[in-house]
């Protein structure tokens, strides 16, 4: 049986482009916080239809400066799902909050309202919803608790809900631009989208070491730019996403098609949702093929262990499989797998 990769991307045909990008900055010899960086900052904001968009050096020093930003402290309580990467509850402690974890809708991967509600206490100050593996959560209906909304976007550059762009939903949101994510770079990098004027100017003076000027310093910051190799790339392949995007739908739809939900249970947009399908996930037993996501999640790590009664959460760290997922992933390959989940589940 012919292998799909998982990834089905390939930056392959931007290379001609990436590297006039590339060539154009080092001349300059500014490679920190420059024109690029200025750039793209203001295209993504305009793409998302946001006033702020704040490069730093990865998506999980995003969420740290953007909940810093939002005016996390240290003893705060902040809440998140537990079924997502490390870097959302690791990004909390660094500021200094705890993390309350709530559960999941299992359809969705998503958290609700109901599940957040159930892990509010007085002490909580934030909420940090996870947009996971492409699909936004609900996060306006979130907005009935009155509390800051950090989203956690790093997996979700380009997905929407009722027409607003993820990163446009929240108070703040943090993405990461990882290579394999649908809107990549060529290394590290990360941003804070916000509509917020102060918000916006907090998260620039803790990127750069709590500083405005490089001799005054107001914060205890951090070191985390986005460096002008990487914006001058981004700026290349941001143009491309919403086209990568409408194939990574392409394939999902296909996947339907040929009879993948006759084998397993697949995935679930959000109700308005537009789903990125960073990754394509499903459920399902005996199905050795693929990769499963978050088999441990983050409430049972050791470093942060919790007695929290997540039983969607561990029932998704089970049974969940990612797929081959990407804009060059093909209807034979997609009948490929469909093929060999049905193998397997028979």
């Amino acid at each position: 049986m012919t292998e799909v990769p998982l990834f089905a991307t390939s930056l392959a045909p931007y290379n001609d482009r990436l590297t006039e990008a590339i060539a154009r900055v080092i001349p300059t010899r500014r490679f920190i916080l420059g024109p690029e960086v200025e750039a793209f900052e203001r295209e993504f904001a305009d793409y998302l239809g946001v006033g702020h968009c704040v490069g730093v050096g990865n998506g999980t020093d995003g969420l740290t400066i953007a909940l810093r930003a939002l005016g996390i402290a240290p003893g705060d309580e902040v809440v998140m799902p537990s079924f997502t990467f490390y870097a959302t509850a690791e990004a909390a402690i660094t500021a200094g909050a705890k993390p309350v974890f709530c559960d999941i809708d299992l359809d969705t991967f998503c958290v609700t309202v109901d599940t957040v509600r159930e892990a509010l206490t007085p002490r909580t100050k934030a909420i940090v919803p996870v947009h996971l593996f492409g699909n936004p959560a609900p996060v306006p209906d979130l907005r009935e608790f009155g509390l800051p909304i950090l989203e956690d976007a790093a997996q979700a550059a380009g997905a929407s809900l009722d027409g607003v762009k993820a990163g446009a939903l929240g108070d703040a949101a943090a993405f990461s631009f990882f290579p394999s994510k649908n809107l990549p770079c060529l290394g590290d990098g990360g941003a804070i989208t916000t509509d917020d004027d102060d918000v916006a100017e907090r998260a620039r003076v803790l990127r750069f070491h709590g500083s405005k000027d490089k001799s005054t310093f107001i914060e205890v910051g951090y070191n985390s730019r986005l460096d002008e190799v990487q914006a001058a790339a981004l700026r290349v392949l941001l143009p491309e996403l919403d086209g990568w995007n409408a194939k990574r739908r392409e394939a999902a739809a296909a996947y339907e098609r040929v009879g993948l939900g006759e084998h397993v249970t697949l995935p679930k947009a959000t109700d308005g949702a537009q789903h990125a399908y960073h990754l394509y996930v499903v459920r399902g037993e005996n199905l050795p093929l693929g990769r499963g996501y978050y088999r441990v999640p983050v409430h049972r790590q050791p470093a942060i262990a919790s007695d929290a009664d997540l039983p969607a959460t561990e029932e998704a760290a089970r049974t969940n499989v990612a797929l081959p997922m990407g804009p060059e992933l093909t209807e034979d390959q997609v009948r490929t797998v469909v093929e060999a989940c049905a193998s397997r589940s028979t």
